[in-house]
């Protein structure tokens, strides 16, 4: 450690545990962190890439600053968004705090309550615990939280980026901020990230309020070699399939590639998860060699996961996991051989974490992304037609070389987080006057953007619905509904699954689907190969009935349910106008690319937004999710039958005159508000609480999340008509 200029200033112990790792030098973000951590007179945000030694970074010099300080309190709260990055990090941390004889404690759901009596009894050291679970100790054990605290010094919060634009993020900044008011004073707050986008709006994001300034640490060590590439695949017309499913090509494909040694396949959905894995488990029975490929998703039982993880950490055998977004997040491990990406990742964030868990002893990092388009015929949508899913991956592969990643949403309202903060805050201090939890939670807490107004609104809906009631003297206390709410273990929890809503046609059940977005009579969706009308929607029953719905042989593309940033799209725009040839493609997928490049010069795409098919004008904005969205729903306020597909929006029963004359109606009309195009969705419950919160609020915080009028109105102004 000889050129390092600050490893002298920690603690003897940190350096001895350093030296008897073996370790030659301190990473540059380790190197970087010390002063400005031992100094604890701002916040930092600490970024590189996974396993670049961000979680030493912050404590090494935090453990050192506790351990002079010897406060007889806890002296570093690290926050997870996982239970098992928890269990990882007690691991990792469990000898270094030994042997500084600093108590280590984890503190979640699964730890014994044995552990947790023993920190109660002597609150020292590090606590390592989810935002549920400081949930619970704010609201259960106010005056032992005041106490234990006292002497804090640090927060740590881990893959920072995973509450960014959440209602989980927004519950985690009201803890921290009710926290530092129960303590009465400021503390330092360090975030932990492989992969954030704009710096600025995340340092606003970890200290709304801007006490303390924030310091940028972020790795300039050179990241090993990667390699992409994308395998393209096509499907003859007459495969229809009724549930999501990956082509037997693929299937044979992964086996090839992948058997042999430990690998990472993200499947996106939990359907697409199931099967893949099966499908590949049944490959190995055939060949009569070891299963080396299992599914990981939160459904599974809690043993069947650790069962994996720790199968993938041992190293000793090929071991291939198929998952959701569980394994994206930084639980160790191990560095896998590669990533396999089955569909288009969910976005370029995404993609980047994901490239972080490959690569080992100094191999590059590879990712193989398996793509499949439907074979064309006369029938085929325009989304086949373009390749748009092709389209997609290159496009957020060349994002990701320019290091750009999507900006987290964090101008939305979360009422329903609200809601579950003010019963917090009431039941941890028993009764508060409304003004003091509008001063607290809004006017200087982290729901700045909520008007007093609004809250007061809130309110009077809680106190509607027996969740508050207001004493003689002002004072609001919880009411019996507000308190069966907060002793329920649910309530910890400020997020909730979406809801999953059966699909009829005639009486029959065809599946389920959870509704993550606009849904309304007369709307188009794909759902097992065909296409489907709307015809009602039940909120009571969580059921929506259909018929068959006109038009050709579906997409396969349907966007995969995540929402797209304006920049992918226009950065697909750009490729389909320019000559690029991307290098990462098979042979395969530059055919499809070169396909769908061809198809959008022969139908003129490049002169005009607009092309008719039959009775059906598809529209091709080249913009956002959320812009997109906005422009179908205002085509519909005007009358027309207006869906939208991965990007494309198609009106039904109409020509290219009269969606030009819509438009013109929509720019010459008063331009509507977000929550005024909501007020016309059935369904406009997105959030844990929403059935408490009042519509017009619900309608405002639904159109924050899903529409951008301004964006819509810039693109409409701009059309040729």
């Amino acid at each position: 450690m000889s050129e390092s200029s600050s490893f002298v200033l920690l603690h003897e112990t940190v350096q001895r545990w350093v030296w008897a790792q073996g370790w030659s030098a301190l990473r540059d973000i380790q190197e970087r962190a010390i002063i400005p951590v031992l100094e604890a007179k701002k916040d930092i945000i600490i970024s590189a890439a996974t396993a670049a030694g961000k979680t030493e970074a912050a404590f090494f010099p935090a453990c050192t600053k506790i351990v002079q300080e010897d406060a007889n309190s806890v002296g570093i709260l690290y926050i997870s968004p996982l239970k098992a990055l928890i269990n990882d990090q007690y691991r990792r941390l469990q000898g270094l705090c030994e042997r500084l004889e600093l108590p280590l404690t984890p503190w979640h759901g699964d730890v014994l309550q044995s552990a947790k009596n023993k920190q109660i009894r002597d609150p020292r050291g590090i606590l390592l615990i989810t935002p549920e679970s400081l949930e619970s100790l704010l609201l259960n054990r106010g005056a032992w939280s005041q106490k234990a605290f006292w002497g804090l010094r640090y927060v740590i919060i881990d893959e920072f980026h995973a509450f960014l634009g959440t209602e989980r993020g927004r519950q985690l900044q009201s803890l921290l901020h009710r926290l530092e008011f129960l303590l009465k004073k400021i503390i330092p707050r360090i975030a932990l990230s492989a992969t954030l986008g704009d710096m600025e709006q995340v340092a606003r994001e970890l200290r709304p309020q801007e006490e303390l300034p924030c310091e940028l640490i972020i790795s300039s060590a050179s990241h090993s070699d990667v390699k992409i590439q994308i395998r393209g695949y096509t499907e003859s017309a007459d495969e229809i399939f009724s549930q999501p499913r990956t082509s037997e090509h693929i299937t044979e494909d992964v086996f090839k590639l992948l058997r042999g040694k430990s690998h990472l396949i993200f499947a996106n959905s939990r359907a697409r998860t199931e099967e893949l894995a099966a499908a590949l488990s049944e490959r190995c029975a055939t060949e009569f060699v070891p299963n080396e490929f299992f599914p990981h998703h939160g459904s599974l039982a809690k043993e069947f996961r650790e069962e994996l993880e720790k199968r993938l950490q041992q190293d000793r055998l090929p071991t291939s996991a198929v998952c959701t977004m569980t394994l994206e997040l930084g639980i160790d491990i191990g560095h896998v051989d590669s990533i396999a990406q089955v569909t288009a990742p969910h976005s370029v964030a995404s993609l980047r974490q994901r490239l972080g868990r490959s690569g080992r002893r100094g191999e590059p990092s590879i990712v193989r992304m398996f793509i499949t388009e439907n074979e064309l015929t006369d029938k085929s949508h325009l989304i086949d037609k373009l390749r748009l899913e092709i389209f997609q991956c290159v496009a957020m592969i060349n994002l990701l070389v320019r290091k750009w990643y999507e900006p987290a949403d964090t101008e939305q309202y979360h009422f329903s987080t609200l809601v579950q903060q003010t019963l917090s805050v009431i039941g941890h201090y028993g009764g508060v006057r409304a003004n003091q939890l509008w001063q607290l939670l809004c006017k200087n807490g982290p729901f700045h953007n909520i008007e007093q107004k609004m809250y007061a609104r809130l309110l009077r809906a809680m106190g509607e619905q027996e969740l508050l009631s207001q004493t003689h003297e002002g004072t609001l206390v919880l009411g019996l509904r507000g308190e069966r709410m907060v002793e329920h273990f649910t309530f910890y929890t400020a997020f909730s699954t979406p809801e999953e809503y059966r699909l009829e046609h005639a009486g029959r059940t065809l599946g389920a689907i959870p509704v993550t977005s606009p849904l309304v009579v007369g709307q188009l969706i794909v759902f097992a190969g065909r296409r489907w009308e709307v015809i009602h929607v039940s909120e009571e029953e969580k059921r929506i009935s259909l018929k068959p719905g006109a038009g050709g042989r579906p997409p396969r593309f349907d966007g995969g349910g995540q929402v797209i940033h304006d920049i992918i799209r226009q950065e697909m725009y750009r490729l389909y106008l320019s000559d690029d040839i991307p290098i990462f493609c098979n042979k395969c997928a530059l055919n499809l690319f070169e396909e769908g490049r061809r198809s959008f010069h022969e139908l003129m795409l490049d002169a005009a937004p607009m092309i008719q098919f039959g009775t059906t004008v598809h529209i091709l904005p080249w913009v956002g999710d959320k812009i997109v969205n906005t422009i179908t729903m205002l085509l519909r306020s005007v009358g027309l039958k207006a869906d939208c597909f991965s990007g494309i929006i198609d009106v039904r029963d109409t020509d290219i005159i009269a969606c030009k004359q819509a438009f013109k109606d929509i720019l010459s009309s008063p331009r509507p508000q977000g929550y005024e195009l909501a007020s016309n969705l059935p369904n406009t419950f997105i959030e844990k609480h929403d059935a408490i919160v009042p519509k017009e609020l619900r309608e405002l915080n639904y159109s924050a999340k899903f529409f951008d009028i301004d964006g819509a109105w810039r693109w409409i102004s701009i059309l040729n008509i």
